[in-house]
C-alpha cells in the first residue's frame, strides 16, 4: 500500500523531539514492508531563524525536504496568522498542503489513502484534502484533540464534520474512542490502537552505575513533558513538600519553567527540586534507569509515551487516572494511580510503590506487552478493509 501521512506532528532537523510518537509508529508500520508512506508535515511560515525567535525560528530553520529513517519527509509551508490562528488554521493548513500532495503524486507517490495524526486542525485540513484528491483518509485521535479542543464551538462542529468524512478513526486508547462517541461520531468506525514501546530502545541498564553517572544518592522522582501546567508538574513539586526524602527531577521545556521554580521556592523544596531542561530521547533511559518511580500528574492525558518508556527501562510509575492512564497502568508490576490529582494522593502513592514488592524485573515484563506488533497489524488490517471497501464500491 502507498499512503501519504499528514500532520504538523513530526520531528525535523530543526525539532529532533517534536512528535516522535507519530514518527515511532509510522516507522514500525513502515517496517513490516507492507506499507510505504511519505510524510507531509507543514510547518507555520516565519521569516528568520535568528534564535531570540525561539520556536518561530524553528519553524523557518525547518527543512522543505529532508529523510528520516528510510522516510522522506516534506515540510510545507502555511500561513498561521495571530490571534485568529485557531479558526483559520485547517484551511491554511489545507491550502499550503495542497501543492506537497501534487508534487507526490508526480514524483511516482500515487498515495492510496491519506493517515492523518492528530483530528484539529490537522484531521479537519486532511479531510479538505481527502475529498480534494478523491482518496479515503483515516485520522488517529491522540489525546488534547479531543480532551480539551473540542471545549470551543466551532472546532468541535469541524472535529464532527471530520469524522463524518473519515473512512476510518483511529485512537490511541478507549477513553478518547469515548469521547468521540459522546461527539455523535459512530463508535463502529472507531478503532483502538494502542502506542507501542520501543524495547529495544528503552531497555534496563546497570542502574546503580546510571545513578552513578548521574551524581543521584538519595531517592529521586522523574516528572517528564512539556513545561505546561496540565503536564501536572507543579503537583509533583507540591507533592515534595510530603515527601522529605525525595530528589525532583523535571525534563523538559516550555513557557512555565520559571513560574515551576517560583512554586518550589514558595512550597521550600527548591533545594531538592532540579529542572534538567530538554533531554534527547536516546539519553533518556540513563534517567529513566536511574530513577525510583516516574511521576505523570497530567490533568488531562491522551495516551502517554513516558509511562510505557519508563516501565520498559524496569521504573514504575505514579500516575494521575485520567485519560488513557488507567489503561496503561493495570497491574503491580506498572506502578500505582492516584486516588485523586492532589499532593497528598500523590505523596501517598509513592510511598504505596515503595512499600511494594514489585521488582523493576516485573516492571519490564509488564512493559513488554506493548511492542508495535499489535498496532501496526491493526493498522494494516484497517486500510486494507479500507480500500478494499473502495475498488468494490468503484468496480
Amino acid at each position: 500500500m502507498k499512503i501519504a501521512t499528514f500532520t504538523t506532528l513530526y520531528p525535523s532537523a530543526a525539532r529532533a523531539t517534536h512528535g516522535l510518537f507519530v514518527e515511532q509508529r509510522l516507522t514500525h508500520l513502515v517496517a513490516t514492508g507492507k506499507v510505504t508512506s511519505r510524510v507531509i508535515a507543514p510547518v507555520p511560515w516565519f521569516f528568520s531563524t535568528r534564535p531570540r525567535f525561539g520556536d518561530y525560528a524553528k519553524f523557518a530553520a525547518t527543512p522543505r525536504r529532508e529523510t528520516r529513517a528510510g522516510i522522506t519527509i516534506d515540510h510545507p509551508r502555511y500561513l498561521l496568522p495571530p490571534k485568529v490562528g485557531m479558526r483559520v488554521a485547517p484551511y491554511a493548513l489545507a491550502w499550503g498542503a495542497q501543492p506537497a500532495f501534487r508534487k507526490l503524486r508526480e514524483e511516482g507517490h500515487d498515495f492510496e489513502l491519506i493517515d492523518a495524526h492528530y483530528f484539529y486542525p490537522d484531521g479537519v485540513a486532511a479531510a479538505f484534502l481527502a475529498g480534494h484528491f478523491g482518496r479515503p483518509l483515516v485520522i488517529t485521535a491522540r489525546g488534547t484533540d479531543l480532551s480539551y479542543i473540542p471545549r470551543f464551538k466551532r472546532p468541535r462542529r469541524m472535529i464532527q464534520w471530520a469524522a463524518q468524512q473519515a473512512a476510518g478513526i483511529i485512537c490511541v486508547c478507549q477513553a478518547l474512542k469515548d469521547s468521540l462517541i459522546e461527539l455523535g461520531v459512530d463508535g463502529a468506525k472507531i478503532t483502538v490502537l494502542r502506542n507501542g514501546v520501543d524495547l529495544a530502545k528503552f531497555a534496563p541498564g546497570d542502574r546503580e552505575a546510571q545513578r552513578r553517572e548521574l551524581g543521584w544518592q538519595t531517592p529521586t522522582l522523574l516528572s517528564v513533558g512539556n513545561l505546561y501546567t496540565h503536564k501536572g508538574h507543579d503537583l509533583a513539586i507540591r507533592g515534595m513538600a510530603l515527601l522529605p526524602d525525595y530528589r525532583l527531577k523535571i525534563i523538559g521545556s516550555g513557557p512555565e519553567r520559571d513560574s515551576f521554580a517560583r512554586l518550589a521556592q514558595a512550597e521550600g523544596v527548591a533545594d531538592r527540586v532540579e529542572f534538567l531542561g530538554a533531554i534527547a530521547q536516546t539519553e533518556l533511559k540513563r534517567y529513566y534507569g536511574a530513577a525510583d518511580a516516574l511521576v505523570l500528574a497530567s490533568s488531562r492525558e491522551g495516551w502517554a509515551n513516558v509511562l510505557l518508556e519508563a516501565m520498559a527501562c524496569g521504573t514504575p510509575v505514579v500516575a494521575s487516572a485520567v485519560g488513557g492512564s488507567p489503561e496503561v497502568v493495570t497491574a503491580p508490576a506498572a506502578g500505582v494511580l492516584m486516588r485523586e490529582r492532589t499532593p497528598a494522593a500523590l505523596a501517598e502513592a509513592v510511598r504505596a510503590l515503595a512499600g511494594s514488592n514489585v521488582t523493576r524485573d516485573a516492571t519490564r515484563a509488564y512493559a513488554e506487552h506493548f511492542s508495535w506488533d499489535a498496532t501496526s497489524a491493526g493498522q494494516i488490517a484497517l486500510f486494507e478493509k479500507i480500500l478494499a471497501s473502495r475498488k468494490s464500491l468503484t468496480s
